[in-house]
């Protein structure tokens, strides 16, 4: 998200200020052994997630979903479609307005496809579901009619040292129950079924590696409890590491409960399509993986006053920018291994509104929605690989 830097920034002066404390920790139960992460079960749900380097669970899911696919066009006497289209949609915080407004745009065309894969990182996860059921009432609800309190509020300073993060993410914990509802898991666990994936990524703080949850599978298990788990995966893969809490995961490892702290997927990526170690999902049709990153391709200059936190705060923008471009190559590769057409959307430099200086704010989140609304129904024009390529 966008307020990664600047909160990570503040957090490099808070934490000299948080050593000091005498405070204890809050409490939990104990983590998940190193190594054992692959091992837990959620709900009783043995396919409910996946590590990227668990490449059988993953390559055994892709070829469930052919098999679903073919499966459900044969029951309809329908062809299946001739391309498989996957989507990735990226982090960025209140620029996730961009994307939204690109999706949107693009279903009004007529021209958008049904994506066989959807996956989603922080913002980007909190309208994978609804891009996903081809909602794109909810989509706009979700970006472009929300501001910062629909998303968290401040805690006083010293609270938040001492505490788990220095704002309070209730509100965004509300707004995510208030559209993902009983009815909307269903529809998820039909389309599951039909052979097509929603995944959404966080990051697992304790292992410091990326987890990759199947929204398809929790939704068809049927448990009582998959709504409520399904939400808070969507709250955890946007809850910026020291800005929002962490979300805790009650799981057992042999009979023994246990808790995962997870935040923010774009602390491990900040865009996600496959793991390199399956290849294309593509068998005898070609694939199509449309990227979109809620952000631009290269910082923005600025002149960065000789303060620390001023230094620090453009240091981590930095590094954050870069990892996202990174991230780019990384999938651009593997396309490129495996056949796959390669298209990406991102904000360009055409787009000259300043972002001002609270995040989220409403009026900046509708100007960027309603230009990526605007390249989409003008036909927008997908770039083919990253920069230099």
């Amino acid at each position: 998200m966008r307020s990664v830097p600047r909160m990570l920034a503040a957090i490099v002066v808070a934490g000299v200020v948080a050593a000091c404390a005498s405070s204890a920790p809050l409490s939990r139960l104990p983590a998940v052994p190193a190594g054992e992460s692959d091992r837990v079960s959620v709900l009783g749900i043995s396919n409910a997630r996946f590590l990227p380097t668990d490449t059988e669970a993953m390559s055994a899911m892709a070829a469930r979903l052919y098999e679903r696919e073919e499966s459900y066009y044969a029951s309809t006497g329908r062809p299946v479609p001739p391309v498989a289209t996957l989507l990735a949609i990226s982090g960025g915080g209140d620029e996730g307005a961009f994307g939204a407004g690109l999706l949107v745009g693009w279903g009004e065309t007529g021209t958008r496809p049904a994506f066989k894969m959807v996956t989603g990182v922080s913002t980007g996860a909190l309208i994978a579901p609804f891009v996903f059921l081809g909602d794109d009432q909810t989509v706009t609800q979700l970006t472009a009619t929300i501001d910062q309190d629909d998303v968290y509020k401040k805690r006083p300073l010293l609270t938040g040292l001492t505490s788990d993060a220095l704002s309070d993410s209730t509100p965004l914990e509300a707004l995510i129950a208030q559209h993902l509802d009983a009815g909307i898991v269903a529809r998820i666990a039909r389309e599951s079924r039909r052979g097509r994936a929603l995944v959404v990524i966080t990051t697992d703080l304790d292992a410091g590696v990326p987890v990759l949850w199947d929204i398809g599978a929790i939704a068809e298990s049927r448990s009582p409890r998959a709504v409520e788990l399904i939400r808070k995966v969507l709250l955890a893969s946007a809850s910026v590491p020291g800005l929002f809490p962490p979300v805790m995961f009650d799981l057992t490892l042999g009979g023994v409960h246990r808790q995962e702290m997870h935040v923010d997927g774009g602390a491990s990526v900040q865009t996600f399509l496959y793991p390199p170690g399956i290849h294309a999902m593509a068998r005898s049709r070609p694939v199509i993986a449309y990227v979109i990153r809620n952000g631009r391709l290269a910082p923005e200059w600025q002149q960065v006053e000789r303060s620390t936190l001023s230094i620090a705060n453009r240091a981590v923008s930095t590094l954050t920018t870069n990892s996202g471009l990174g991230d780019i190559y990384r999938m651009y590769a593997l396309a490129e291994r495996d056949g796959v057409h390669f298209q990406l959307a991102y904000i360009g430099d055409d787009f000259t509104e300043p972002h001002p200086a609270a995040d989220f704010d409403n009026a900046y989140m509708v100007k960027l929605f309603d230009y990526g609304r605007a390249k989409a129904s003008g036909g927008y024009r997908w770039l083919a690989g990253p920069p230099g390529f």
